[in-house]
C-alpha cells in the first residue's frame, strides 16, 4: 500500500473468480471450500433477503470454517505477517477465534463489523463462539457506532473498539456533466427531467418497501420525475410489480457493476436509501453507494440510523429522515427535484466532505491506528 504496509486479503472462491490478483499493491487470494457450485459464502448470496441464513451456507459453513483457518495459516507460513483482520466478526471471526501462527506464535486479531455478521452474532446459538472471539480480539473495528455498541454490549471493552467509516474512491466516483445522458438514453429519460437514484441490493434492509408506496404521491408532487432503483436481489421482482403502474418512471436496471456505476450517479441529481433495520434488527452499517453518491456531487436523502450520520450531515450535505418515514422521504425528493439550486448546492458540499474526510487514504490511516493499538497489546500466553 502507499504507507508502505504489506497488505494480503483472502476471500471466498465463486465462480468466475480468479485464483489471485494485485489490486493496487494489494495481493488477493482466493481460496476453495467445496465445489463451485456449492461455493454461496459472501457476495451477498449467504442470507434471504438478509433477514436469515440459507440452508445453502449453512450446509457449507463447516467446510468453509476449515479452509477459511487453513488458508490463513498457510498464508502466515509464508510469511511472518503481524495482524490478521477478520472482517465479519460471524462468520470469520468465529472461524478463526483464538488462532494461532504455526509455530505457536499468536498474531493479534483485529474484527471488522458491518451489518449482518453483528445481527448474526447477537443469536443465542452463537453466544459461546462469539464470547471466545471477542476474548481473543485485540481491537474491533466497525463503520458504524451502533454496530460497534451492540458487539460491546455481548463482552468487548469499549475501549478497544474504533469507529472508522468506510472511503470512497473520489477520482473513480465524480462528477462529469459530459456523461450525464448515458444512463438516460438507455433507459428512456429526457435530459432536462430530475432524476432520483438508488443503488442497493433489493433486501428489506434497504427500505425501498418504504419508498414505494409513495410513489403515487411523489410523482404527483414532482411530475416529471424519475426514480431508478439499481440492484438486483431476493426482493427485486415484489418491488417491480408494486411499482409497475409507474412503469414510465420507475426504471429496474438491475445489478450496475463498478465500470458502469460512477455514470449512472452522474445521470441523476439526488440520492436515496430509506434504510432500515428490518424485523430481527438487522441494519447496514454505512452503506458504501452514500458515499459513492456524496463523492459523484449528489445530495443524499437516507434514514437517520446506524452509520449513515457519519457522512450526511441534516441540512449541508443531504437530507435526514426518520426511519420509516415514508412521507419524510417523499417531501425530501420533492424538495431536491423540485430546487435544483438546492440540489447542487448540498451535492457540492458532499463531495467536499468526501474529497476532505473520507478518501481511502484517510480511512486507512485511522486502520493503522487501530491496528497499533492491537499490536502494542500482543502479548504471547
Amino acid at each position: 500500500m502507499r504507507a508502505g504496509d504489506r497488505v494480503t486479503v483472502l476471500a471466498p472462491h465463486t465462480e468466475g473468480l480468479a485464483a489471485g490478483w494485485d489490486d493496487g499493491g494489494v495481493t488477493v487470494r482466493t481460496f476453495r471450500y467445496a465445489p463451485e457450485r456449492f461455493e454461496v459464502m459472501g457476495y451477498s448470496r449467504s442470507l434471504d433477503r438478509d433477514e436469515s441464513a440459507r440452508l445453502g451456507a449453512l450446509a457449507v459453513a463447516p467446510a468453509y470454517a476449515f479452509a477459511a483457518r487453513r488458508a490463513v495459516r498457510q498464508a502466515l507460513r509464508a510469511e511472518p505477517f503481524d495482524l490478521v483482520h477478520a472482517h465479519w466478526v460471524v462468520p470469520n471471526g468465529v472461524v478463526l477465534g483464538r488462532f494461532r501462527a504455526p509455530g505457536g506464535r499468536r498474531v493479534p486479531l483485529a474484527v471488522g463489523l458491518h451489518g449482518s455478521d453483528v445481527f448474526m452474532a447477537e443469536k443465542r446459538a452463537l453466544a459461546w463462539p462469539v464470547r471466545r472471539t471477542l476474548s481473543a480480539t485485540a481491537v474491533l473495528t466497525g463503520c458504524s457506532p451502533e454496530l460497534v455498541d451492540r458487539v460491546c454490549a455481548l463482552g468487548f471493552p469499549s475501549e478497544r473498539s474504533r469507529v472508522i467509516p468506510y472511503g470512497v474512491d473520489v477520482e473513480h466516483f465524480s462528477p462529469d456533466p459530459s456523461r450525464r445522458g448515458l444512463w438516460r438514453d438507455q433507459l428512456g429519460i429526457p435530459l432536462a427531467a430530475p432524476v432520483a437514484v438508488s443503488v442497493g441490493r433489493m433486501a428489506t434492509k434497504k427500505g425501498y418497501q418504504v419508498l414505494i408506496p409513495e410513489l403515487g404521491a411523489l410523482f404527483e408532487a414532482s411530475p416529471d420525475l424519475h426514480l431508478v432503483l439499481a440492484g438486483g436481489g431476493d426482493r427485486l421482482e415484489e418491488f417491480r410489480r408494486a411499482a409497475a403502474p409507474w412503469a414510465d418512471r420507475v426504471h429496474f436496471p438491475g445489478a450496475v457493476y463498478r465500470d458502469t456505476l460512477p455514470d449512472l450517479y452522474r445521470s441523476a441529481d439526488v440520492f436515496v436509501l430509506p434504510a432500515v433495520h428490518d424485523r430481527a434488527g438487522n441494519v447496514d452499517g454505512l452503506p458504501n453507494v452514500i458515499l459513492e453518491a456524496m463523492a459523484s456531487g449528489l445530495p443524499v436523502v437516507a434514514s437517520a440510523i446506524s452509520g449513515i450520520p457519519l457522512a450526511v450531515e441534516e441540512g449541508v450535505t443531504g437530507r435526514l429522515v426518520p426511519e420509516g418515514d415514508g412521507p419524510a422521504v417523499r417531501h425530501a425528493l420533492v424538495e431536491l427535484a423540485e430546487d435544483r439550486e438546492l440540489a447542487r448546492r448540498l451535492g457540492a458540499a458532499g463531495r467536499a466532505r468526501a474529497r476532505r474526510d473520507l478518501t481511502w487514504d484517510v480511512v486507512a490511516k485511522r486502520y493503522r491506528s487501530a491496528y497499533d493499538l492491537a499490536l502494542g497489546e500482543n502479548t504471547d500466553e
